[in-house]
């Protein structure tokens, strides 16, 4: 009786490990396009002419927006690479 108990609570775990998995892979891949930006920027930048400058100005609001996730992921790796080593 005890590893009954054992094999259904690993298959609950099961379960809820494939959910999760299927949440990630469904938010990576069915994301939605935005347009960054805020309110003085669009009142600025607001009409045909100026579609140029609207498309720069998202770009860069786009390449600020990566920079902390870059200088993060480098620092996850540093970190996994001196845990292997001491491994």
């Amino acid at each position: 009786m005890f590893k009954k108990e054992n094999r259904k609570e690993r298959m609950e775990k099961r379960r809820v490990g494939l959910r999760v998995c299927l949440f990630v892979l469904c938010s990576m891949f069915f994301s939605l396009s935005a347009s960054a930006q805020c309110a003085m920027c669009r009142a600025a930048l607001n009409g045909e002419e100026n579609t140029s400058k609207a498309a720069a100005i998202n770009d860069g609001i786009v390449y600020l927006m990566v920079i902390p996730y870059v200088l993060v992921g480098a620092l996850g790796y540093y970190i996994y690479r001196m845990k292997k080593k001491k491994q």
